[in-house]
This record gives structure tokens, C-alpha cells and sequence, in this order.
């Protein structure tokens, strides 16, 4: 007998089907072993690994009339917990209730965990009444449970009543109530709670809280709480990589560099951490170094990372490396996701190949409206009007609905084809009651551009005092621009004030107003306007230009001589303008200096 039980359980271990497990079941029956302790859990846990809910299982438990204990069906209801359908451990919850189950202090946080996972704030809280019913929420587990349910469903008012009415409060206490801050975005309130800890932190509640100082930007806390981790926990991947997020989001690039450069092990996170961080700090050369650098260290990069990459190759022009990660994404097998394919397409607009950048639309099966204004924002900054146009009106046959990123690249689109009536239209398009959104500072600055380069100054003065927010350096000197092609000079002292009023940095419009007094012999306000910038410490930005060779990016600054290759690059130019010269493209020798 004891052998053929352990023959049995055996089977039932190995079993992965449910018609196989009927024959067992058989067995079972005639060897007379179905009501043994280690056979009744055994076939609960069989059924826990099925990812839908199958009454069969718990006819069977009935059938058994399994009294020993509890656990079996708390291992029936845990299986479904754990599973991809988490709905179906309330299913078996209700359906054993009503057999005459009675849930105990173990049975209640599986289901509440199960409720959380997918959002059932309506059977959480019926749940939550049993267990009142039942005198268990004095139980640290149930109360724990709680606490976490109501804060991943984001009713913080019960999960804080919750917290306050424990007695007794362990790290998952805490940790749980400030992680929910953390996924509703009320990263103040979980800095606060966090403050107030009386119990030692685990890992979980450093990550959780290093989270909410990065989005804060609250770079001196995160730098106490790095202090911290260094003396209680210690430096793990997974707190690493939380320490070198928070950095990056802070902007704090040299500490979070150094701590990227100290972890014992680095993973895939780690990379994207810190590669994302250089892009969306603007330094993208730096990002495809570390790029490179990662990827001859054997680590196979995935859609977030390459979706950075590509956002740097676009900042950088960098097409021979944008191309070689479309090569990579097909020679993978990568899934054409829409962040990736509008990474893609932003990467080729940038880079001025717009005939990838629509073929690369053309080949995407699901677009949303972050990839529309990719392509739309490309063909806008590339003069191909008219195509914006025709593909925007696509985008709402298609019921795309537009934001204001796609009325910013339409406006810009018809500013750049000097579609004068078409930009009046779309603008008024966007405020009307079928799009209801409001013009921001860009889009008002784009209408005034559009309107200055036709002529309408008039017009665009208008357009600017009935904005509801002061006008900033960049609408000033759109029309600034438009007087000195049209030869109005009088109206470059209330520019000049208005600059005082708003203390710019911008240098191209202080450079500007003077070029213009100049060309009018107004040499006082010219020496005004210079005295001015020095005054502010404002300088003339110096051109730039980047050029990739090798998979690698090269940034050239005007008057720079610290390239390692200064000397052989010039002696080349040197060579090239001798030529052109000689074909007689110039009257002058153009000569590098």
C-alpha cells in the first residue's frame, strides 16, 4: 500500500493534463489512499497550476471532504493566486465558501493578493468585510494584506485608515503603504511616510523610496538615503540600480556614473538606467559609447534600450548606427512594437531621410498617436508641407485622435510651406469644440512665426496680445525677424524692453536686435544692447557640427582645437577648399585657419 501511495503521488507530480489525471484520480478512488494527508495536497497543487478556474478541482476536495486542515484548499486557492488569471482565485474562494469551507488567517492575504493583482477593489472590500465578520484584523498578515490591496487600487484613504489603526507595524507595514505612493505618483506623501519609519527599512523600501527622490528631484535626500543602503543593506544590483536611476533622474551624471561603475554585477536594467539617463540629459555621444561599451560586453540589448539609442542617434544625426539597429531589430526578430517603430521613425526624420522614415510608418501594424507625430513632425521639419497635411487628415480618418504635439507639427508644417490659410485653419481647428485643447506657449509662437514670415505683422501683434500667457524670447524675436525683413526698425525698442522685462539668456535674439540697429547706423542702442549681454553674461553659442565615422560621433565646436585629429582634419579641409577653388567655384581661395 505505501509504495503504490508513493507510486501515485509520483504521478499526479508529473501529470500536465487533466485527462490523465481522471485516470489517476481512478486510482486513487480504489487504492483507498484518496484521503491521505500528502495526497489531498498534492492534488490541490496539481489543480493551483492550471490557469483558469476548473470546478473539477474543487469537486474532487469535496468529494474528499478534506477536514484535516485548511491548507489544501489554501494551496488551491495560492496556485490560482500566482497564475496569470489571479480572477480565478476568488472564483475558488467563493465556490469552497459556499461548500461549507472556513477561511482562516492564511487563506484571507492569498485572496486579497489576488484581488490586488487584478484590480477587484469590489471583491477586495467584500473580503474585507469576512474579515472583520470573522475577528481576523487583529492578524499582522491580514492587516498587512490590506494595507497593500487598498494601495495598489488606489484607495489611499481606507489603506492609510488601515495603517493607522495597526497597533503593530513590521517593515512590510511600511514598506507596503509607501510603494503604493510610489505607483499612484504621490512621491511626496511616500517621502513623508518614510520619514516616519521606526523599523529598520528592507531593500524594497530603499528602491521604493529612491524612486520617489528621483521623480522629486530631491537629489540631498537620495544622496543621505545612498548613505543609508551603504551602512544597513549594502550595495545589490537590484538597490544599485535604483541608487543610479535616482541619480540620473536628479541629473546628478557624475554620481550616478560612479555608482553604475561599483556595482558587483550589472544586468540589462542597468544599462538602460544609466544609457536613458545620458539621452534624456542630452548627452546622446556619451550614450552610444556606453552603448557600444555594453554591447561588445555580451549583453544582448532589448526594445527599451534600443528605443534610447535611437533617440541619441536622432539627436546626433547619427544615421550609420540608427541603420544599424534597424538591421539588428529585423536580424533579432525584435517585435515592431509602436515605441520602437516611432523611436525608428523619429531616428530617420532627424537624420533627413524621410523616405525611410515613411516606409518604416508604412510597415507598422499598430500606430498610435506618438507615432503619427513622429512622422508628421519629419516631413514638418523637412518643408514637405503638403505630404504633413495629407497624412494628418489619414490620421483622422483613421480615428486617431490628435493632441497638441500633433497640431504643434502641423502648424510648424504649414509655417515652413508659408501655407498661411491652412495654418489660420488648423489653429482654429485645434481650439474648436470637437478637439477642445488648449494652445500652448509653442503653438502661438509657431502662428507668430508663420504670420511674420508672410508679412502679416500686423496680424501677429494681434495674435500675441490675446494670448493667455506672457510671450517669451523666442515669439519676440520671430517678430523681430519679421521687421527686419520687412525694414521696420521702430519697433525694436519695445523688443528691447520686453527682453529687460523677461532677463533672457537667448543670444540670438540680442544678436539680432543689434545687427538690426546696426544696418540702421544706430550705434548707441548697438553699444546698449552689446553692453547688456555682457552684463547678463550672455555669449554667442558657438556653431557645431557632428560627424559620424566608424559607428562613432565626432562634435566639432567653432574655434575648438582639442579634437586628438585637429590638425590632420584641417590639413584635409585645407586640401578640399584648394580644390574647390581650382574648379572655380570661388573667386577666393577659402583657406582653414
Amino acid at each position: 500500500m505505501l509504495s503504490r501511495k508513493w507510486f501515485l503521488l509520483d504521478f499526479i507530480h508529473r501529470c500536465n493534463d487533466l485527462r490523465t489525471f481522471k485516470q489517476i484520480h481512478a486510482q486513487l478512488l480504489t487504492s483507498g489512499v484518496v484521503r491521505d494527508e500528502l495526497v489531498v495536497n498534492r492534488v490541490a497543487g496539481f489543480f493551483g497550476k492550471f490557469v483558469e478556474f476548473n470546478e473539477y478541482g474543487c469537486d474532487i476536495l469535496k468529494q474528499i471532504d478534506c477536514r484535516i486542515s485548511s491548507f489544501p484548499y489554501n494551496l488551491l486557492i495560492t496556485g490560482y493566486a500566482g497564475s496569470d488569471t489571479p480572477r480565478a482565485a476568488v472564483l475558488v474562494y467563493r465556490r469552497i465558501v459556499r461548500e461549507g469551507f472556513m477561511p482562516d488567517m492564511y487563506t484571507f492575504p492569498v485572496v486579497l493578493k489576488s484581488c490586488a493583482k487584478f484590480l477587484g477593489i469590489g471583491e477586495g472590500r467584500q473580503v474585507h468585510g469576512v474579515v472583520v465578520k470573522m475577528g481576523f484584523l487583529g492578524d499582522l498578515f491580514v492587516q498587512n494584506s490590506l494595507v497593500h490591496f487598498y494601495s495598489v487600487c488606489g484607495d489611499f484613504a481606507v489603506a492609510s485608515r488601515a495603517f493607522d489603526d495597526m497597533p503593530v507595524r513590521d517593515v512590510v507595514s511600511w514598506t507596503g503603504l509607501i510603494s503604493g505612493y510610489v505607483r499612484a505618483g504621490l512621491f511626496g506623501e511616500a517621502v513623508a511616510l518614510f520619514s516616519r519609519m521606526d523599523v529598520e527599512p528592507s531593500k524594497v523600501t530603499f528602491v521604493s523610496v529612491l524612486v520617489a527622490c528621483g521623480r522629486m528631484a530631491y537629489s540631498s535626500l537620495g544622496k543621505g538615503i545612498h548613505g543609508l543602503i551603504l551602512k544597513r543593506v549594502g550595495l545589490g544590483l537590484v538597490v544599485g540600480n535604483a541608487i543610479v536611476d535616482m541619480y540620473v533622474k536628479c541629473e546628478c551624471l557624475f554620481e550616478a556614473k560612479q555608482i553604475f561603475d561599483e556595482l558587483p554585477e550589472r544586468d540589462i536594467v542597468s544599462w538602460t538606467t544609466i544609457i536613458s539617463g545620458l539621452v534624456q540629459c542630452k548627452l546622446p555621444k556619451e550614450s552610444l559609447e556606453l552603448f557600444h561599451k555594453m554591447h561588445t560586453s555580451g549583453i544582448e540589448p532589448d526594445r527599451v534600450i534600443l528605443t534610447s539609442v535611437l533617440s541619441a542617434c536622432a539627436s546626433l544625426g547619427a544615421l550609420d548606427y540608427g541603420r544599424w539597429i534597424n538591421e539588428y531589430v529585423d536580424l533579432r526578430d525584435i517585435k515592431w512594437d509602436a515605441h520602437i517603430g516611432t523611436a525608428m521613425i523619429d531616428m530617420y526624420s532627424k537624420c533627413g531621410c524621410v523616405e525611410m522614415a515613411l516606409r518604416t510608418f508604412n510597415r507598422m501594424a499598430y500606430k498610435n498617436v506618438c507615432t503619427w507625430n513622429a512622422l508628421l513632425g519629419g516631413l514638418a521639419m523637412h518643408g514637405h508641407g503638403h505630404d504633413a497635411l495629407k497624412h494628418f487628415e489619414e490620421m483622422i480618418r483613421s480615428d486617431t485622435r490628435p493632441n497638441e504635439v500633433t497640431f504643434l507639427a502641423i502648424l510648424t508644417a504649414c509655417c515652413h510651406s508659408g501655407l498661411v490659410d491652412e495654418g489660420r485653419r488648423y489653429f482654429y481647428q485645434m481650439i474648436s469644440q470637437q478637439n477642445n485643447l488648449s494652445p500652448r506657449l509653442e503653438h502661438y509662437g509657431c502662428m507668430v512665426d508663420m504670420l511674420c514670415r508672410a508679412g502679416h505683422l500686423d496680424e501677429a501683434q494681434a495674435l500675441i496680445k490675446t494670448m493667455p500667457m506672457p510671450p517669451d524670447v523666442l515669439i519676440w524675436g520671430a517678430l523681430l525677424s519679421g521687421c527686419n525683413a520687412s525694414g521696420i526698425v521702430e519697433f525694436s525698442q519695445e523688443v528691447l524692453d520686453r527682453l529687460l522685462e523677461i532677463e533672457s539668456q537667448d543670444s540670438g535674439v540680442y544678436v539680432l536686435l543689434s545687427n538690426i540697429y546696426a544696418t540702421n547706423q544706430r550705434w548707441a542702442e548697438v553699444t546698449r544692447v552689446r553692453r547688456l549681454m555682457k552684463e547678463r553674461g550672455i555669449k554667442k553659442a558657438s556653431g557645431s557640427s557632428v560627424i559620424e565615422v566608424d559607428d562613432k560621433a565626432h562634435e566639432f565646436l567653432a574655434g575648438d582645437t582639442s579634437h586628438p585629429q585637429y590638425e590632420d582634419v584641417h590639413q584635409l579641409l585645407n586640401i578640399l577648399a584648394n580644390k574647390v577653388y581650382l574648379e572655380g567655384h570661388f573667386a577666393d581661395p577659402l583657406l582653414i585657419t
